[in-house]
């Protein structure tokens, strides 16, 4: 028995050692891919299919552009007490060049902001690969009532919304996310919030950051 028992501690040193080496490469491959994250610009890059108490706004420049028909529904919507808007914000994600490996976004929580305004938050559910040096869409759905957020003047609600569609005086427009990446070991969550970009939705330019 004591034959075996000194067969059996380098045996099992070994298993040790090896299972060591093995976390300690799987950290170090998490911490990469964390760290690719953190490189990854987001953008807002865009606002698509825009509608406003369920109207189609895509085409519409301004306030006086609404038809009698349409504004009728608007007055109607916001005498109950409410006027959704709901429209595709497209995120345009990037990991630099420089990065050797795929990031792989796999959730993203998000509050959108409107004029310094903390409104709807949400989750985006699905995975995207970002490939290294390759621009990549991230398109995510949001529905908000204006009414609750905001005061309730039909014409600058209506304003306010033909702007986040990309028409008439662009308005500030944030978001703020904290994502979650798949790793080697697993799904990890970003250890704190992103600011992505400040960007006027609207406006000819826009600056990109985090």
């Amino acid at each position: 028995m004591k034959d075996l028992r000194r067969h059996l501690r380098p045996t099992l040193f070994v298993v040790v050692s090896v299972l060591g080496v093995a976390l300690a490469v799987s950290s170090c491959t998490a911490l990469r891919e964390v760290t690719n994250l953190r490189t990854v610009d987001f953008a807002i890059d865009r606002v698509a299919q825009p509608r406003l108490a369920g109207i189609n706004i895509d085409g519409v420049r301004s306030y006086e552009d609404i038809g009698a028909s349409d504004m009728l529904r608007l007055s109607a919507s916001i005498a109950d007490g409410a006027l959704p808007l709901s429209f595709r914000l497209h995120l345009d994600a990037e990991n630099p060049p420089s990065n050797e490996r795929n990031a792989r976004l796999t959730q993203m929580d998000w509050t959108l902001l409107l004029n310094e305004e903390e409104t709807v938050s949400g989750t985006f559910d699905r995975e995207v690969v970002l490939p290294p040096g390759e621009p990549t869409d991230v398109p995510i759905d949001i529905e908000l009532d204006l009414v609750r957020f905001f005061d309730n003047d039909l014409r600058e609600l209506v304003d306010l919304a033909l702007a986040v569609g990309g028409r008439g005086e662009a308005q500030n427009v944030k978001l703020r996310a904290r994502p979650t990446i798949r790793t080697s070991v697993g799904p990890i969550r970003y250890p704190g919030e992103i600011t992505i970009v400040n960007r006027d939705v609207g406006a000819s330019s826009g600056s990109e950051g985090r």
